[in-house]
């Protein structure tokens, strides 16, 4: 927590999932600034084609804190927060999960993926020729990920790729120990919503009528959530 103007101000990172970039959280930054959350967002590394790992996401989340933040990561930005709580704890104060994957020890997020009630995401996977990346189908992201947003067809032109080793790799444990909260999208198409309870189970959770993408499609009632969640962390994160 940061003071401005005699305020007290939290810090928020928001990790992008998926396919997804910084851009994606263009519409969420604003609404949280108006509720007085210092918000910023990140690109992770490989989402231009690049090989990357998910020790060079938690290294490009690290180095973007510049002091006790509340990291935000939605779909498989779950992953990659996790890990870097895991690795500077002095520097994340707690974790929200958006419409994401939560990791459990020694899963990867293709295992948890692939033991969910339903696979709503088969065939939409197109991998790359050398298999280190993989795109989603245009054809497939109006419905996954954005039937309810009135641009679905400028929103899935900017998706790029998104590189495989971070997602086969299991989460190492143990998992932090520090507050944790879920944000669960109740209409998503992508990752079933009883999986993203049953991933959550044992943390605070609130729900949103929304798709897989809540900070695209409802950027106000999604920014409300996490102020009610933010004030229920401890004092001083």
């Amino acid at each position: 927590m940061v003071f401005w103007g005699g305020l007290a101000v939290t810090r928020v990172l928001l990790v992008p999932g998926s396919g997804f970039g910084a851009w994606a959280f263009d519409r969420l930054i604003p609404e949280l600034a108006a509720l007085g959350h210092q918000a910023r967002a990140i690109d992770l590394p490989g989402r231009d084609g690049r090989a990357a790992t998910l020790d060079d996401h938690t290294r490009a989340i690290r180095a973007a804190l510049a002091g006790p933040t509340i990291l935000i990561g939605h779909s498989a930005g779950g992953y990659p927060i996790t890990a870097a709580a895991q690795a500077a704890p002095d520097l994340v104060s707690g974790l929200i999960y958006l419409a994401a994957y939560i990791p459990r020890p020694g899963k990867s997020l293709a295992d948890l993926r692939r033991a969910g009630p339903s696979q709503p995401m088969r065939g939409a996977f197109q991998i790359s020729p050398d298999r280190a990346s993989y795109r989603f189908d245009p054809a497939r992201c109006a419905d996954l990920f954005f039937h309810d947003c009135p641009d679905a067809a400028v929103l899935t032109a900017r998706m790029g790729p998104e590189p495989i080793a971070p997602q086969e790799t299991p989460f190492p444990g143990p998992l932090p120990m520090l507050p944790r909260a879920a944000l669960i999208a109740r209409d998503d198409r992508a990752i079933p919503p009883d999986w993203q309870r049953a991933m959550a189970d044992g943390m605070a959770q609130e729900e949103l009528a929304s798709g897989h993408c809540p900070h695209l499609s409802m950027p106000g009632p999604l920014a409300q959530a996490i102020h009610r969640i933010l004030s229920t962390f401890p004092v001083g994160n």
